[in-house]
Formats: C-alpha cells, sequence, structure tokens
C-alpha cells in the first residue's frame, strides 16, 4: 500500500509496458516492495489466457455506479476477462465480487502473489493494464499495492476471479499521468489468483 518506487509492470502505453507501482501514488513513503513479471513457468502451467472473451453474454458481475455502471466477465482457462464500462463511471465505496471461487489456499493480508489481471479506468472505460494482453502473471506483495487491488485479494481463495471497482482513494488519488489516470478516476479490475508465492 505504501510503495513510491517506480517498478511494476502494470500500465501499457502505445502498446508497450511501462514499469508502474500499483501502490505509487498511496503514500510519499519509501517501501521497496515490486511487482514483478514471473515467468509462465513459476507462476502458472497456464500463464494469463491471452485470448479474447468468448462468452460476450449475460456478465458474472454488474454494478451501479454513483455515476455509470459496469459489467463483468471473468477469465476463464482460455480466455482473458471482460469489462465493459457505461461512462463515466466512479464509485464511492470500493466493492469487491467474487466471481468464482477457488478451491486453494486464504489468501493472507500480507501474502505475496501471482495474478492475472485487467484494468480499466471507469471515467472513459479505457483499459490501461493488462497481464492477459502480456500473456504472463505478475507478483507482489500486497501490502505493497493500492489499497483497492489489497481489499480484493486478502481474503480470497487461490484460484478465485474476482472484480474489483476501487474509490480514487483506494487507487491512485493523485492519479498516474503515464497510465491515463486522473485524479478522481475509480478503476476496475478483473483479477485471477493463481498462487500465494511467499
Amino acid at each position: 500500500m505504501t510503495s513510491s518506487r517506480v517498478s511494476a509492470p502494470l500500465v501499457l502505453a502505445a502498446g508497450a509496458a511501462l514499469v508502474l507501482t500499483l501502490g505509487a501514488c498511496s503514500s510519499g513513503s519509501d517501501n521497496s516492495a515490486s511487482v514483478t513479471p514471473v515467468s509462465t513457468e513459476t507462476a502458472s502451467a497456464e500463464g494469463c489466457p491471452m485470448a479474447a472473451p468468448t462468452d460476450t453474454g449475460t456478465p458474472e458481475w454488474t454494478l451501479d455506479g454513483a455515476t455509470g455502471s459496469v459489467a463483468v466477465i471473468g477469465s476463464t482457462d482460455t480466455a482473458a476477462p471482460s469489462v465493459a464500462v457505461q461512462t463515466p463511471f466512479s464509485v464511492t465505496e470500493t466493492q469487491v465480487k467474487t466471481l468464482h471461487a477457488g478451491d486453494g489456499p486464504v489468501v493472507p493480508d500480507t501474502a505475496m502473489v501471482s495474478v492475472c489481471y485487467l484494468g480499466v479506468n471507469g471515467r472513459d472505460g479505457s483499459e490501461f493494464d493488462s497481464a492477459y494482453k502480456r500473456g504472463e502473471p505478475a507478483e507482489f506483495p500486497l501490502d505493497g499495492v493500492v489499497p483497492g487491488f489489497q481489499k480484493a485479494i486478502a481474503g480470497q481463495t487461490v484460484g478465485s476471479t474476482v472484480a474489483v471497482a476501487m474509490t480514487p482513494a483506494d487507487g491512485y488519488p493523485q492519479g498516474m499521468p503515464a497510465a491515463g489516470i486522473e485524479p478522481g478516476d475509480s478503476l476496475v479490475f478483473a483479477i485471477k489468483i493463481l498462487d500465494i508465492t511467499g
């Protein structure tokens, strides 16, 4: 939650991964926790599926925000998730939804985890980062990311797919221009928890 170091592959811009930390704007303190891509051999046998969602039917989660709405279909073993946003979407309280519960161990608050994720900006519906597009999961400590990401994963079970709609305070309160995130933007993530790695 308190990292200010630029060290994680969390935003795609012009087709190239930018190296950013989920917690970059959450605090002024310096914490050396980082998010790093891990090879599919060490994180998950299947990596992050890169195929477009095959089922674009009924969403597994719909949420009306303070403004706009969001509809999420979680990832499968062979396809990335889908996040559709009626813009501008914003929330006044962070909301987490378990789309599919896994059967692995419960994730502690400070665990090192390996996940696949898709991040979408509620203001304009743009996708600002995707481990699914890279085909590789990311690995990071939950106490080194923005509060909304930690709220989405801690207490879930390994193997779960979850979605979170986070307030600006639980994301990037001051924004993150390199990712196209402005101050006040609510963010939506679709996440697959692959493993606890430490």
